[in-house]
């Protein structure tokens, strides 16, 4: 049964109107707004979102009760008003009404040419837009005429077999079954709910009374905003086009003139000083009662001021930092609700050079976006090339089909990183967004051909070594040329934002930290501490990577003793650069996890140079890589299994830890590390671990006569480690959750490989998200609350935290919180917007969103 439009669903807009923008849409709310500050709006009428679902199915709109409310032979606009604006929806429709009577009345009063132009581009938009004809059909010519205007309704005629409708309510009705049907079709849907809009999301209408932006003396369209788009800051901006409609203006009138005084041309303040005046206290007066920027449309005629409609400001995620600070310090909105209007992901961009969104985009290849930033530099094709190019003060790319450990030196050497394979925790994806570097992965519709040392992209394109790109992590995309940045900007608004912000949260935020420089950016970020430090890829810079060789060659245990010993002076200071950097804070340091053979070269050439440097015979290498390999690594002797089979390594880490811990107490007072250890699965394990580091601190207490303590706690990264938590808390101060590879292990997924068809699992629904890039609350969630539950039966006082990639992610957050997790860690580059959307749950909760 078809909905009836009543009277109710056809609103006159005024200041006491029955008016909601849940009903008729944040346009027609927001006019009713404008005529609360006796702003000079024309009349309108608000169609609910029932009306408007019931005009799409059928329902013939109650004209006659719309345009009651106009004069006689009226000119309206229809505009779209949906919920949100960024939503979408149809385009506007203005001069509706527009006929043969209007036109002969308008010559007299506007002159044949304005009169003629108006008429005719209303008949293509009709016919374009309504009745959906050829738009080939209906171009307007440069100079209009009565000759012309005559063939384009002879051609509507012709397309449609009937007149160009010249009855004003006729002319709506379409307009406004048009604007319905739009709205309501399978293309529009996909869009709007693609922005975060639900399926079932509403569209008002507002019909409006015309407003000529042509006439005499001063006349014409403008628009002002009184906030910089990128910035954010205060600056009247904008465009009038003198005898010009809004449609005109859009499209780049050539006879606009400046808003503000200006000496290259004439302006609106010279021209029209009483009206830009009004302009200037409208705008203040909607910011302080709309408690927005809003950007004003308006239109003069001979002078007059019409205020047509106000939106929401567009601005950039600088601007929207800037702009609720400013709202808030000046009292026009509290702090929680500036916290409240800064979307996290906004953060994200704030702290990397961005591609200005101004900038012409050459793409090239898109893949998934692993780290966001965006950087400009000359292809290369290896670590070693990257260094080369790093040496020489030269930004490069590195491509890569995928990385490995082995890379790490050549990635801090680039500009950016663009890998062929992997996901959004692969090893290039994990690294990057803890360097803060731009990084693509699975970017495999591009070829890499390594011995021509070049790539082709999709459209066929060739780019070769020392060929310049420009990489965009926060899209995906891989761009030819240098496109114009913009710079990063972690200004006095970004800090204020997140100490209002700091000031409510009720969750810990921590960093995943490897090195004294991913510790001092973590610092940078205010981060509480060190929630994870992945030791091992301390192994990997320098002359570390073949003193960790000579370790997996040593083949006696004096010649394993000797290669340690010269490691643990470099642990050692890692470590107390570390206590240093975070002044007390906690630091949390994970043993060794990676497998013996990611230390090992993989073709032949880099054996042979192994060999070299180790003096040994290159069957001997040979040899010892086909024994360390494995079938599934991430499953092998890695983690606490390494660390049981060659407990050396651990001694020499625990060693370090504790030597830096007495050395650092010394000068900045008592220091409790935490150690962890990884891929723990029984309890025994623990049990082995903990014996000797409890032995190892007990020597060097001895040794120094610095009396200190440590926490040791367990990595919960595998099932079965989840399920034993109340075992395993009884030798365990704190169980931190690595979600990376505890969803890895939850999936039986290789978080290395799934990119290759993730995107199709997601698109059928067989997953909602990736289970890597969005923490899976229903399995590995599961698996989250049990070991949370178990942990705290096996040890009241257990510290709860997850530290996986998942740790800046808000849905994780908030499972975390849910659940009475004391913290979540996450790379330093994420700690802000962790901190802000940890603010936000905290206030939602509070107000009970």
């Amino acid at each position: 049964m078809q909905k009836v439009i009543t009277l109710k669903d056809l609103c006159l807009v005024t200041k006491t109107a029955q008016m909601a923008a849940n009903i008729h849409g944040g346009r027609a709310k927001c006019l009713q707004r404008l005529i609360r500050l006796d702003m000079p709006v024309p009349t309108t009428v608000a169609l609910s979102f029932d009306a408007v679902r019931a005009i799409a199915a059928g329902q013939v709109a109650d004209i006659p009760q719309i345009l009651r409310h106009f004069e006689e032979n009226p000119l309206l606009s229809v505009r779209p008003s949906s919920m949100d604006p960024d939503w979408g929806g149809p385009g506007a429709m203005l001069n509706i009404g527009m006929n043969d009577a209007k036109h002969a009345q308008l010559c007299e009063t506007l002159g044949e040419d304005p009169a003629t132009r108006l008429y005719m581009r209303y008949i293509q938009s009709f016919a374009v837009e309504v009745a959906r004809l050829d738009p080939e059909e209906f171009y307007l010519p440069d100079q209009p005429s009565l000759a012309a205007l005559k063939a384009m309704l002879a051609t509507y005629e012709t397309e449609m077999d009937a007149e160009f409708p010249q009855d004003a309510g006729e002319q709506l009705g379409e307009v406004l079954r048009s604007m319905a049907r739009t709205w309501e079709g399978t293309t529009a849907r996909l869009l709007r709910q693609a922005k975060g809009a639900p399926a079932d999301a509403g569209l008002g209408l507002v019909v409006q009374e015309m407003a000529l932006a042509m006439g005499p003396g001063i006349s014409g369209s403008g628009v002002i905003q009184f906030v910089d788009n990128t910035t954010g800051t205060a600056q009247i901006n904008g465009r009038f086009a003198p005898q010009a409609t809004h449609t005109e203006i859009i499209r780049d009138s050539a006879n606009a003139i400046y808003l503000t005084r200006d000496p290259r041309g004439p302006s609106l303040e010279d021209e029209a000083p009483d009206a830009f005046q009004k302009l200037i206290e409208f705008g203040a007066l909607g910011r302080i009662r709309l408690r927005e920027e809003m950007e004003i449309k308006f239109i003069l005629r001979d002078g007059e001021l019409t205020i047509l409609d106000a939106i929401r400001v567009q601005r950039s995620s600088r601007a929207a930092v800037r702009i609720a600070v400013d709202l808030a310090t000046s009292g026009v909105i509290a702090k929680e609700d500036a916290v409240m209007r800064v979307q996290p992901a906004a953060l994200s961009e704030l702290l990397h050079r961005q591609v200005d969104r101004r900038a012409k985009r050459d793409f090239l290849v898109r893949g998934i976006a692993a780290s966001p930033g965006a950087a400009s530099g000359r292809l290369v094709f290896s670590a070693n090339e990257a260094q080369a190019s790093a040496a020489r003060e030269e930004p490069c790319v590195l491509v890569r089909r995928e990385t490995t450990p082995e890379d790490i030196r050549g990635m801090h050497a680039a500009a950016a990183v663009v890998t062929l394979r992997g996901g959004v925790t692969s090893h290039a994806a994990v690294i990057g967004r803890g360097m803060g570097l731009p990084c693509i992965v699975g970017a495999a519709d591009m070829d890499i051909d390594e011995k021509k040392r070049e790539i082709t992209v999709p459209d066929g394109r060739t780019f070769q070594a020392g060929d310049m790109v420009t990489v965009d992590g926060t899209t995906g995309q891989m761009l030819a040329g240098q496109p114009a940045m913009l710079e990063a900007a972690l200004d006095d608004a970004f800090q204020t934002l997140l100490s209002w912000a700091d000031a409510v949260r009720d969750i810990g935020i921590r960093a995943n930290a490897d090195t004294p420089a991913d510790a001092q950016t973590a610092r940078n970020f205010e981060a509480e501490g060190i929630g994870l430090c992945r030791t091992e890829h301390m192994f990997f810079d320098g002359d570390r990577v073949d003193l960790m060789r000579e370790m997996i060659f040593a083949e006696t245990p004096e010649g394993l003793g000797a290669v340690l010993e010269r490691l643990l002076p470099l642990q050692r200071a890692d470590f107390k650069d570390l206590f240093r950097i975070m002044q007390g804070l906690p630091v949390c340091i994970r043993l060794f996890d990676a497998p013996l053979h990611e230390f090992l070269p993989v073709g032949k050439s880099g054996m042979r140079e192994l060999a070299e440097v180790l003096d040994v015979p290159l069957a001997q290498i040979t040899a010892r890589v086909d024994d360390l390999s494995e079938y599934n690594p991430m499953l092998g002797q890695r983690g606490v299994r390494l660390g049981i089979s060659v407990p050396e390594i651990y001694d020499m880490q625990a060693r370090a830890i504790f030597e830096a811990t007495a050395a650092a107490s010394e000068t900045s007072g008592a220091i409790v590390p935490e150690i962890m250890i990884p891929l723990v699965s029984a309890m025994r394990e623990v049990e082995l671990v903990q014996s000797r580091i409890d032995a190892v601190a007990a020597a060097v207490r001895t040794e120094t006569g610095v009396d200190f303590e440590y926490k040791l706690g367990v990595m919960v990264e595998t099932p079965r480690a989840a399920l034993r938590a109340e075992d395993i808390a009884e030798h365990a101060a704190f169980l931190s959750f690595g979600t990376n590879d505890l969803t890895q292990m939850t999936y039986g997924l290789s978080r290395d490989d799934a990119g290759k068809f993730m995107s199709d699992y997601v698109k059928q629904q067989v997953y909602e998200e990736d289970p890597f890039h969005t923490l899976d609350l229903e399995g590995v969630g599961e698996l989250l609350k049990l070991g949370a539950e178990r942990g705290r039966r096996g040890r009241p006082d257990v510290t709860l935290s997850i530290c996986g990639e998942h740790g800046g992610d808000t849905n994780a957050i908030a499972f975390c919180r849910a659940q009475g997790f004391d913290y979540v860690s996450c790379s330093p580059f994420r700690v802000p917007v962790a901190r802000l959307s940890a603010a936000q749950l905290a206030l939602k909760d509070k107000i009970g969103q």
